[in-house]
């Protein structure tokens, strides 16, 4: 089975959760599309949902689903999102689709988080996928400096590569840019979290932690959930 069918199996899944007159936060990714396609087509009323992306809010639209903002809808039931990797405990990569602050920011703002994802996202250490880290484009070769010591001292000796497109840097919905952290294996992702946050220019990190409730994993044989 593809990969792709194990996130339209979570996609799903996850989708039967959500509930009549629910506010739902919209994740942005592969995955995350699969959900906004299911959720969708169940035709559910009362719904409102915060996209986490201007790429997620088209889709919604071009689907019918009705859109909020953060601003008027603060208070979230349910954000579903993909990962780029399941850790422990629930611990999460994200960003590989450039959209990390606002993820975590529908996420922060949610009562309750469900991660969805294909079974080779989970890990049992985090830190092979990239570390993504969101900066402000002012002055950012001097934040990846300071960024590149915090890496040193948790024995990261690869430096943080700005990501790059045909079209150029890669900018967020913000107009912020993306370093890539490749850490190899993150045994403290909690200090990391708090030592990359401390670096004057970091807007945010890729480090999801103690934000997840539940994953719904696609399976060849169908979905399994994991609790932190």
């Amino acid at each position: 089975m593809t990969a792709d069918i194990q996130k339209r199996l979570a996609g799903e899944a996850a989708a039967l959760r959500v509930e009549p007159d629910m506010i739902v936060g919209l994740g942005t990714g592969s995955t995350a599309a699969w959900f906004v396609k299911a959720l969708a087509a169940r035709n559910l009323t009362g719904l409102r949902c915060v996209p986490t992306s201007e790429a997620t809010a088209e889709l919604a639209r071009e689907l019918g689903l009705p859109l909020s903002t953060l601003e008027d809808t603060p208070r979230i039931d349910l954000t579903v999102d993909g990962a780029d990797e399941v850790g422990p405990g629930l611990a999460l990569i994200k960003g590989g689709g450039a959209a990390l602050l606002r993820e975590k920011l529908v996420w922060e703002a949610s009562a309750r988080c469900i991660v969805i994802a294909d079974a080779a996202k989970v890990v049992p250490v985090l830190g092979a996928f990239p570390l993504p880290i969101e900066v402000v484009a002012f002055g950012h070769k001097t934040t990846a400096n300071r960024i590149m010591d915090v890496l040193t001292d948790h024995d990261v000796a690869m430096p943080a590569r700005v990501r790059q497109a045909e079209r150029g840097l890669v900018r967020t919905d913000g107009g912020n840019l993306i370093y890539d952290a490749r850490c190899g294996a993150i045994h403290d992702p909690v200090r990391l979290a708090d030592d990359l946050k401390l670096v004057t220019g970091v807007v945010e990190h890729g480090l999801f932690l103690g934000l997840a409730d539940e994953a719904i994993i696609g399976l060849d044989s169908g979905v399994n959930t994991l609790l932190p």
